[in-house]
């Protein structure tokens, strides 16, 4: 039986790595997804005809998270296309890898319209429709430098840890309309980086992680279709690290 059958959930960035897994899981439970995209159309629109060939409901949305107008139009687009919006993932993400004493404002900007205020933007516009359901989830995906910190991401960390901020703060907010609110800290997942540098530091990489390998989109999935049902129902403002034990704290 379909655990999240008649329900519908907007996954941003769902239509490439981290984020198609989830859209693909979040169908096969029985949601209706909206997979949100911002340049990445043609990955976004592949995602939605794999859902309909195997008898789900999915719908590409284009808009760019770090514009409030942009989010809100996608939101009243998913209501009229689904009827209304019971699950929120917020996936979508821009990280870059610098030492922080080499970056400039224009890149503490673009990182945190996008990580931080990109939530904030998606959880505002949504929270009307997802407190409506009575069974609203919220779970953000972020990595787990947001939670330890990490050489070289201290801006997108620190963009970060206000999503999480963010998610504990609406937990306790929205909890007594049933809605939920957590995040998802990953380790380091294959798929989301360039090829070439995980071939050339393959090797030290794996090393760091005691289960001696690295992060796969299916790792990551099962967890948020599980918060997202009613299984997770009493499960909200907590930070679930899925890092192959990169990190244990």
């Amino acid at each position: 039986m379909s655990t999240l059958a008649g329900r519908v959930a907007l996954v941003t960035g769902g239509g490439r790595d981290v984020g198609a897994g989830i859209s693909l899981a979040l169908a096969e439970a029985g949601a209706a997804v909206g997979v949100n995209y911002h340049s990445s159309r043609d990955e976004a629109e592949a995602v939605v005809a794999q859902i309909v060939k195997a008898g789900g409901k999915a719908k590409a949305f284009k808009a760019d998270i770090a514009d409030f107008e942009s989010v809100k139009s996608m939101v009243a687009a998913v209501k009229s296309e689904f009827g209304g919006l019971d699950i929120l993932v917020n996936n979508a993400g821009l990280v870059l890898r610098k030492r922080f004493v080499e970056t400039t404002p224009e890149e503490w900007r673009r990182q945190i319209d996008t990580c931080l205020y990109g939530a904030i933007h998606c959880c505002h516009a949504a929270a009307p429709l997802l407190e409506a359901s009575g069974k609203g989830r919220i779970i953000s995906i972020m990595g787990d430098s947001s939670r330890i910190g990490e050489s070289g991401l201290a801006i997108g960390a620190a963009a970060r840890a206000g999503t999480i901020a963010l998610m504990k703060s609406l937990a306790r907010e929205m909890g007594r309309t049933g809605t939920t609110a957590n995040s998802i800290a990953l380790g380091l997942i294959e798929s989301a980086h360039d090829r070439s540098w995980l071939d050339a530091n393959h090797e030290k990489l794996v090393r760091a992680y005691p289960l001696r390998r690295l992060g796969q989109a299916s790792d990551v999935a099962p967890m948020v279709a599980l918060l997202a049902s009613d299984a997770g129902s009493w499960i909200t403002g907590q930070v679930i690290s899925i890092s192959g034990g990169f990190s244990m704290v």
